[in-house]
């Protein structure tokens, strides 16, 4: 019989203790530390870790190994595609995570339905029905006229939360993808702890990954996330797989933003949108002109700033409104960027630019629910507080792009040309960049480029009085 004991792990950061505590001394969380019961045993320990993935691990040349590194599956949807690199790749792990209610499910089974057709595909669910996921792949493959499609012959489906059953289904079927819906609930028989422990995620994501590397199946595990907005597990499950996708967005707004945070076959912080509609996500391949759809021409307080996600350039409309404050602290109250950036903004337009800022209280917001954390989107901002406090309209055809000083000057931000090309391309005329000492090439054609060298000079060229 299996010795075992007693410990508590905290489900924010992972932090053990061997007794139980109100506050974890790591990462600070209260009521954080869960009871877990560990097997001593080391027969009962994972198989994944002394002989290595497939058995007795051999060294072998790097010369020596086969495998094709461009050898990828094909994704019918291309922003799912653009976010994994270019498609799925064999042997892969990939965890996708996002609040509840978000898209997760519909977005998997969507992409389970089309790559259906040529590859093998297993999708393994422990929170719904047969009859659950029947009924939405029916409703998926509604088309516009009111009828239904065909479902895949090569998708199969099983509910099941026990990870040994589920190895057995993998073996009879053979797949080539698999997908499991969610790995808190998969749980292996010998842990005494609950399906859903630090434990229990843990070891079964060890499992499915020494799966995947052993027997070529891309794996895909979809994870919920904790009240901070992070997977549960908690990170150490983002480091046992290989690629990390965050589906992010506003339940309330229609656009799905699919980010990715970790990529060891493709790059980092690539972003593909969807629109989440009753036939489920919808891919959008031109965000920014979905994102200025029902902008209105000549407002005041409004600015087009243009943001990178990852490689793609996205033309955002970014809102300012400033209104008499009845109180002794004006609200600083910012929906899309982060509140210490519109502090330091609203500091350098009231001490560079003279701008009464101390009675007002300031609203910005980013159309469409799109967050940006990057700096290029500060002259944008400025631009869209100053309109709203003097009531005077940014140019309707003008892109603002750069990073504000405290000094109020502005300073360049990489990959201007491909920000300006996004811009031609959707129409505009003019942008205001900050100033380059040496510029050896020109500016991308098919828009006038305005440079400033302040703050002030950049509101100048963009007012219209």
């Amino acid at each position: 019989m299996a010795k075992t004991r007693t410990r508590y792990v905290c489900q924010e950061c992972g932090r053990t203790s061997p007794k139980a505590l109100g506050r974890c001394p790591q990462c600070g969380a209260w009521d954080s530390m869960v009871e877990e019961i560990v097997e001593t045993n080391k027969t009962a320990q994972s198989h994944a870790g002394m002989h290595g993935l497939g058995g007795l691990s051999i060294p072998k040349r790097l010369s020596e190994i086969e495998g094709d590194s461009d050898e990828r599956i094909a994704v019918p949807i291309t922003e799912f595609s653009r976010v994994l690199g270019g498609g799925v790749v064999p042997g892969s792990i990939v965890l996708i995570g996002g609040d509840p209610g978000i898209g997760k499910s519909t977005l998997m089974l969507q992409m389970t339905m089309q790559m259906a057709d040529g590859n093998r595909v297993l999708y393994v669910s422990g929170e719904e029905s047969e009859r659950q996921i029947k009924m939405r792949a029916s409703r998926l493959l509604m088309g516009i006229d009111g009828k239904s499609g065909e479902l895949p012959d090569e998708l199969f489906l099983v509910t099941e939360t026990n990870l040994d059953l589920i190895f057995e289904h993998i073996q009879s079927v053979n797949p080539r993808i698999l997908v499991v819906d969610s790995i808190q609930t998969v749980y292996r028989p010998e842990l005494e702890s609950s399906a859903g422990s630090i434990s229990q995620v843990r070891e079964c994501a060890s499992r499915l990954r020494e799966l995947a590397k052993t027997s070529g199946i891309a794996v895909f595990v979809i994870g919920h996330v904790t009240k901070q907005g992070t997977i549960a597990g908690p990170r150490v499950l983002e480091h046992i797989v290989d690629t990390v996708l965050y589906l992010e967005g506003d339940r309330y707004q229609a656009y799905r933003l699919l980010r990715s945070v970790k990529n060891r076959f493709g790059a980092t912080s690539e972003v593909g949108v969807f629109e989440m509609q009753e036939r489920g996500m919808i891919e959008i391949n031109n965000p920014s002109e979905a994102f200025l759809a029902e902008r209105m021409i000549n407002a005041p307080g409004s600015a087009i700033a243009v943001t990178m996600e990852g490689t793609r350039p996205l033309l955002v409309e970014i809102q300012g409104l400033t209104s008499h404050t009845n109180f002794g602290n004006p609200r600083r109250t910012p929906n899309g960027i982060d509140f210490n950036r519109l502090l330091l903004i609203a500091a350098v337009l009231s001490r560079r630019m003279n701008v009464r800022l101390s009675e007002q209280d300031i609203f910005v917001n980013v159309v469409g629910g799109l967050r940006i954390d990057e700096p290029a989107a500060d002259l944008a901002v400025a631009a869209a507080i100053t309109s709203s406090m003097r009531d005077q309209p940014v140019r309707a055809d003008l892109v603002l792009i750069g990073e504000l000083g405290l000094s109020g000057e502005l300073r360049m931000v990489g990959q201007m040309d491909a920000r300006l090309r996004e811009a031609a391309s959707l129409g505009f005329k003019s942008a205001i960049v900050p100033r380059r000492l040496h510029r050896k090439q020109p500016w991308p054609g098919g828009i006038a480029v305005q440079e400033a060298r302040s703050l002030r000079e950049a509101l100048q060229m963009a007012l219209v009085e």
